[in-house]
C-alpha cells in the first residue's frame, strides 16, 4: 500500500508525501481537531516525517515507514527536484526552500508535534527546521550527515561524477551494476546501492535516466557544502539521535561531538553499513532507532 497526498510547498511547489503502511486506527475521542488545532488525519497517533537524502525518494523509506506504521502516522516526502515532487527550473533550491517546504508538509499534513527522520541532506533540513521551529518537532534522527563545511573540492567532485554516468542506461541492469559495482565510487561491489539508484531510475524513448535533474542536485548541494552547521545542531532543543554506518560518510569522531553539541543528543552506529544505512542494513537501522522512538514515547 502506498498512498500519496499532494503537498504545497514554498512558492507554491508541489509535493507528494507518501504513506507506506496502514496508520494505527485512531482514537475516535481524538479524531475532531483540539484546543491546539491537531489535524483530524493525525487521530492523536504520533507522527513522523521522513526526508531522503540528496538524488533519494520517498520510495527508499517504505520498509522504515511500514514498520513505522505500527504506532505512528509515518508519511515520507518527495522533496523539490525529487521523486515525484515538482522540478522547477527555476525554482529555488536554496536551504531554506527545503526547511520552508518541511515545514509546510507538517503542517498540511497535521503531524506535528513530530519525530523527524532523516538521512544525509535530509537529516540537515530535519535539524534546521527542529533548530527554527522547536514547537513543532518532539525528536529527530540524523541519519549520517555532517556538520562540518565540505568544501569546493567536493563539489568539484560531484560535478565530475554526475559526468561520468553513463546515461542513458540501456537496462536497469545495467544500472544495478554501474552503481553497484563499476562506479568509481565504489569500492567493493554493493547490490543494495545498485537497487538504490535504480529506484531513482525511470524509463525514456533511449533508456534509463534520473528522475531528477543533477544540475538541479548540484544547485542543492552548493547551498550547504560550503558552510558549517554546527550552530543550527546546537538550537536543537528536543531528544535527538545520531546515526552513522560504521563505513559512512559520517565519521565516529565528528558524530560524537554532534551528539555533544546538542544538548540532548545520543549516539548510534550500525556495522557493515556504509552511507545509505537505512537501505543497507534495514533490521539493524531499526534496531538502532527503535529504543529512541520508544524513550520518546507517544505523546
Amino acid at each position: 500500500m502506498a498512498r500519496r497526498i499532494d503537498v504545497i510547498g514554498t512558492g507554491g511547489v508541489r509535493l507528494a508525501a507518501w504513506e507506506f503502511g496502514d496508520p494505527p486506527k485512531p482514537d475516535p475521542a481524538a479524531a475532531a481537531p483540539d484546543a491546539e488545532g491537531a489535524h483530524p488525519d493525525s487521530g492523536g497517533t504520533p507522527g513522523v516525517l521522513l526526508l531522503h537524502g540528496l538524488m533519494g525518494r520517498a520510495s527508499h523509506w517504505a520498509p522504515t515507514a511500514r514498520w513505522l506504521s505500527e504506532r505512528h502516522r509515518a508519511v515520507a516526502l518527495d522533496q523539490r527536484g525529487h521523486g515525484r515532487s515538482d522540478k522547477p527550473p527555476q525554482g529555488s533550491f536554496a536551504r531554506d526552500a527545503y526547511v520552508d517546504d518541511a515545514e509546510a508538509a507538517l503542517e498540511q499534513l497535521g503531524l506535528a508535534p513530530v519525530v523527524l527522520i532523516g538521512h544525509a541532506m535530509g537529516a540537515l533540513t530535519a535539524w534546521q527546521l527542529a533548530a527554527r521551529r522547536p514547537d513543532l518537532v518532539r525528536g529527530l534522527i540524523i541519519c549520517d550527515m555532517r556538520a562540518s563545511a565540505l568544501g569546493a573540492a567536493s563539489q568539484r567532485e560531484w560535478d565530475q561524477w554526475f559526468k561520468s554516468w553513463p546515461l542513458p542506461f540501456a537496462t536497469l541492469a545495467d544500472v544495478r551494476k554501474w552503481f553497484g559495482e563499476d562506479d568509481p565510487w565504489v569500492e567493493r561491489p554493493n547490490p543494495a546501492r545498485g537497487e538504490f539508484y535504480a529506484e531513482v531510475m525511470a524509463e525514456s524513448p533511449d533508456g534509463w535516466r534520473p528522475v531528477f535533474e543533477p544540475e538541479q542536485m548540484l544547485r542543492s548541494r552548493e547551498t550547504w557544502v560550503y558552510d558549517a552547521h554546527w550552530e543550527e545542531l546546537a538550537q536543537v532543543r528536543c531528544p535527538a539521535l545520531v546515526v552513522r554506518g560504521l563505513d559512512g560518510e559520517l565519521g565516529r569522531a565528528e558524530a560524537q561531538e554532534m551528539v555533544r553539541v546538542l544538548p540532548r543528543g545520543q549516539y548510534a552506529e550500525v556495522a557493515d553499513a556504509g552511507h545509505l544505512v537505512h537501505y543497507d542494513q534495514p533490521e539493524a537501522w531499526r534496531a538502532a532507532i527503535e529504543p529512541f522512538l520508544d524513550a520518546l514515547g507517544d505523546h
